[in-house]
């Protein structure tokens, strides 16, 4: 009696060992693996579902894993030269920019549900253990159950589920029997009316399949958005670069000025208040030097954060870039607004996303009207006997022999009380009325962008070659009133200080409202581009137009 206590602690002490080893040790999932599975199914399901005309298949992997072999892999730093131009700026910011790595952690969480729910429609094994030490009365047992197989969800709407039971008891005391079992049950359930068949039995998966190639068309769509906004704050920030610049110039031209009639007053020629009326436009011009050298770096600072470098990173704007806009000048695009409203129309990744979620909607009040019918499940349960099975009986710690058993049943249930399906399929009706309107107004909204990013790069281009002549002239002018006030004398006054300091102001002025309305222009084409559909990033971070691509 004593041996058996003995023996069946020790057993029941080693299973525990074991158990607990198994737990700890071998039969814990490694992390760097399931992460690893995890990205390939993932990646997997994105690029299958990636259309080339979404744009090139490239940088949309997260940060914390490996890259494509076609992806740009970018330092988060600057050039040794410390000038950034257009196309590194981009690189850094579709690289770095925290909302970009955002956009592509939201495909990667969305495929990741969609793999979950693909996973309830194939085999999902299980395995269960237990021991246990018993004592009823005078009878005392330790035993332990074991249980593995699997469930699975069918695309007809039903279930399967199979599992192998077995069962170990050991007697202490008493009179019950010893032993091992092991039991096979299998289950299987149909629906025949509600939740039957596959459009209704898979919805949750035809809808995670659709929410998937949606957020790939939003990152996209937002591809295009942020390189389009990176490259207008890269343009602003020339432009402001651009108006410190001039405003330099201009307070150098009127010292220049001021110390040149300095001169001509102490020689009777120029009336003081002139001379003070320079100096005074002098300390203005310095002032708004000083403003502009501030609203630069402020700018630039921001755009740092853009790129997501430290704002306290030393960098420079490549001016060429501006330079290279002057030159290639202001064209007429080939482009006219009937045919960019019907491209775009065609084309825009966020009106299909909203034009296919009417399906969605129309397929919701499908489900929503099943679940106003009546429900008939068939239930099919199998555990044959073989040869010297038993199996555990009501009492605890006693073995019985197996049967064999066998049932097929039906599952009935009326509708009786449906209002909780019957406020379920009113809402869908209603949702599906809102929806198509969505989709209306989007259309209209798509329509609204392109005639106006149309009317704004017309408008642009015609503003700067208005403000480009009125920049010669301006400088012409400045020329002339200067020559007339060195050559006037005090019987002759064929031009005065103040001709000479607001022909300067009207120049300093046409020159900032020519590199604004050249801006402008550059602006509203990728703006045009963008809102008609036709524009594509390329791999490092670039656009280029459908054509160009093509």
């Amino acid at each position: 009696m004593i041996r058996n206590i003995y023996i069946s602690i020790v057993l029941c002490l080693g299973a525990l060992g074991l158990t607990g080893l198994c737990v700890v040790g071998g039969c814990a999932l490694e992390p760097e693996k399931v992460k690893s599975e995890a990205d390939e199914d993932v990646y997997g399901i994105v690029d299958k579902k990636w259309d080339e005309k979404f744009g090139i298949r490239t940088n949309y992997r997260i940060s914390d894993t490996e890259a494509s072999a076609n992806a740009l892999r970018v330092e988060k730093a600057v050039p040794k030269s410390g000038t950034l131009n257009i196309a590194e700026a981009v690189a850094l910011a579709t690289a770095h920019n925290r909302p970009y790595q955002t956009e592509k952690e939201a495909i990667y969480l969305k495929a990741l549900d969609l793999r979950l729910i693909r996973h309830s429609y194939e085999p999902n094994l299980f395995a269960l253990g237990s021991i246990d030490a018993i004592r009823d009365g005078e009878d005392g047992a330790i035993g332990g159950e074991a249980a593995f197989g699997f469930q699975q969800l069918l695309a007809t709407g039903g279930m399967i589920s199979t599992q192998v039971a077995l069962g170990w008891i050991d007697i202490l005391s008493g009179d019950v029997r010893s032993g091992m079992t092991s039991i096979l049950t299998a289950a299987v359930r149909v629906p025949l009316l509600r939740g039957s068949g596959r459009a209704i039995a898979l919805e949750q998966l035809t809808q995670a399949e659709r929410d998937t190639l949606y957020q790939i068309r939003i990152f996209n769509r937002f591809r295009k958005t942020f390189v389009v906004d990176v490259i207008s704050q890269y343009y602003r920030l020339l432009e402001l670069y651009n108006i410190m610049e001039n405003a330099e110039a201009n307070y150098r031209v009127l010292g220049t000025f001021y110390e040149r009639m300095a001169p001509l007053n102490e020689a009777g020629k120029l009336p003081r208040h002139e001379l003070q009326q320079a100096h005074q436009d002098r300390l203005l011009a310095l002032d708004l030097y000083v403003q502009a050298r501030n609203e630069y770096e402020k700018a630039l600072d921001l755009f740092k954060i853009t790129l997501g470098l430290p704002t306290a990173t030393a960098m420079a704007l490549d001016t060429a870039e501006l330079t290279a806009l002057v030159a290639h000048g202001v064209p007429t695009v080939n482009f006219n607004e009937e045919d960019a409203i019907s491209t775009a129309l065609r084309t825009r990744l966020d009106l299909a996303n909203v034009a296919d979620m009417v399906i969605d909607t129309e397929r919701k009040v499908t489900v929503a009207e099943d679940g106003l019918r009546a429900q008939l499940d068939l239930i099919g349960v199998a555990r044959p006997n073989f040869s010297d099975q038993m199996h555990f009986g009501a009492g605890s710690g006693q073995l019985r022999d197996a049967e064999d058993r066998y049932m097929l049943s039906a599952k009935l249930d009326l509708p009786l009380d449906r209002m909780a399906e019957k406020t379920a399929y009113r809402k869908a009706l209603i949702a599906l009325i809102q929806q198509r309107r969505a989709h209306e107004e989007a259309t209209d909204q798509v329509v609204l962008a392109v005639r106006q990013a149309y009317r704004k790069l017309k408008e642009a281009r015609e503003r700067y070659l208005v403000q480009s002549h009125a920049t010669t002239l301006a400088q012409q002018r400045v020329d002339n009133t200067f020559l007339l006030l060195q050559y006037s004398s005090a019987q002759n006054r064929r031009a005065s200080v103040r001709d000479v300091l607001d022909a300067q102001k009207d120049l300093f002025r046409a020159q900032n409202d020519a590199t604004d309305a050249l801006v402008d222009y550059n602006i509203a084409l990728l703006e045009f581009y963008r809102d008609a559909g036709v524009l594509q990033v390329k791999p490092d971070g670039m656009w280029q137009t459908v054509a160009a691509a093509e």
